[in-house]
């Protein structure tokens, strides 16, 4: 079952980079906001398929997350990074710095010495109310932190790394409370996951974790978001994972190629955000220009 859980993850990281790709193609040729642009893009085959991305994205992580460890599926999110950049690139006629390459490279080698040294194990999805409110007092309290500490007048590169830390935490929150009700789904049927308190838990947070993410791509560059996004979120669902569904991983000399792998992910990740800030604008073939008019 671990190896269907990763083998859901990651195409729940790839279907939900298509989507986000497509998304952004068609919203950045809009000039409309608000309902009107929903209602604009909602009639763009682009968009559909970009909506039918995000969906299959949200149906592989739960499927992944009822078949695996959290330790486990949420690291392997971190593989949107590097996919997004692979569609959106030649969808949005853009090229990637060689540096990027490199980034690209170090996430994906990072990432499989990291999760080949842990072997994260255990697959309950459920924990008791006594482990529940702890974790939710302490992941809701650094998230409101992290927004008290990112408030206006700071440099915008802080601004930017606070915001997408709460939006890390919100995420990894999002699919904790996400794996149990998925979980109670698969035990008890449909009725039983309406019951749930996660069902509703997870909805709020996820809605309160994108919301977050927009604010802080909007308040600083990429290069200080984009690491504490990524890297946040692997570690809070790894912390999660062991204090609430007593998943373990592999320690003693273990810890040594997993610290390795760590530093080849926050290093592949920085290299990236940095290297999306120097994309090259491709000229469009004629053909498309006089298609798009």
């Amino acid at each position: 079952m671990i190896e269907l859980a990763a083998v859901f993850a990651v195409a729940g990281a790839a279907s939900n980079a298509v989507g986000t790709a497509f998304q952004r193609k068609v919203a950045s040729t809009s000039k409309r906001s608000g309902v009107r642009l929903v209602a604009e893009l909602a009639r763009q085959p682009f968009w559909l398929i970009g909506m039918a991305g995000v969906i299959c994205a949200a149906l592989f992580q739960s499927l992944a997350l009822v078949n695996g460890p959290l330790s486990l599926v949420q690291p392997l999110f971190i593989l949107e990074l590097p996919f997004a950049l692979l569609v959106a690139a030649p969808l949005m006629h853009r090229r990637l710095p060689h540096s990027g390459w490199w980034g690209v490279g170090g996430c994906v080698m990072g990432l499989a010495v990291l999760l080949v040294a842990a072997d994260p194990h255990g697959a309950a999805d459920q924990a008791s109310l006594a482990r529940w409110i702890p974790a939710l007092c302490l992941c809701l309290g650094a998230m409101a932190g992290a927004v008290l500490l990112a408030g206006r007048g700071r440099p915008p590169a802080r601004r930017a790394a606070l915001l997408a830390a709460a939006s890390a935490i919100g995420n990894a929150l999002t699919a904790a409370l996400l794996k149990s009700a998925t979980g109670t789904f698969a035990d008890h049927g449909f009725a039983a996951f309406l019951r749930s308190w996660q069902t509703y838990g997870f909805a709020l947070a996820g809605v309160a974790a994108v919301i977050l993410l927009e604010n802080a791509l909007q308040a600083g560059p990429l290069a200080a978001a984009q690491p504490a996004l990524t890297i946040g979120d692997a570690v809070v669902s790894l912390t999660l994972g062991i204090t609430l569904f007593d998943e373990r991983i592999r320690t003693g000399w273990w810890l040594v190629p997993e610290a390795c792998g760590a530093l080849l992910i926050v290093t592949g990740v920085l290299v990236l955000s940095r290297a999306v800030q120097r994309i090259v604008v491709l000229p469009v073939p004629a053909e498309q220009r006089d298609l798009a008019t």
